[in-house]
């Protein structure tokens, strides 16, 4: 049975370890001093962005993370930013209700779109992502500024 929900203070070690394979995969192996205790403290507050986990059997296996902004051509849209299951969870349905969960907290949000990015080549991911939502082939081009 996969229950989805907010992250309570219990769930931080299973969160990090997760979080930490999420940059993983996506090649940021080092994070600096005191990246998951800013995250964390965000995603507790639940000000600006917000986390769900996944779990099975009780187990933390998946997580989102997500945020609401502003658009210019409709009401406020969500971005998923984050979002992985563990590799023993994967093919469970866990990915799948984690976007339905952002997307019914984002429609109780009035939001008029929910949106996010992955990879060209993550293709055990886009199988899931073209049966849940439009690839409207948008490419992503990126600036990184120093503080």
């Amino acid at each position: 049975m996969i229950t989805i929900d907010a992250l309570a203070p219990a769930d931080r070690p299973g969160w990090e370890r997760l979080f930490a394979g999420y940059n993983a995969f996506y090649g940021r192996d080092t994070m600096p001093p005191g990246f998951y205790d800013k995250a964390w403290a965000e995603f507790q507050s639940g000000d600006r962005m917000h986390a769900l986990g996944a779990k099975l059997d009780g187990n933390l296996v998946g997580i989102v993370h997500f945020f609401v902004h502003p658009s210019t051509t409709s009401a406020d849209v969500c971005y998923l930013q984050d979002l992985f299951t563990s590799p023993e969870a994967r093919g469970k349905g866990v990915a799948r209700q984690l976007i339905a969960a952002v997307k019914d907290w984002a429609t109780s949000q009035g939001c008029g779109q929910l949106y996010w990015h992955t990879k060209q080549d993550n293709h055990t991911a886009r199988l899931l992502y073209d049966k849940v939502a439009e690839n409207r082939g948008f490419i992503q081009y990126s600036i990184p500024l120093e503080p």
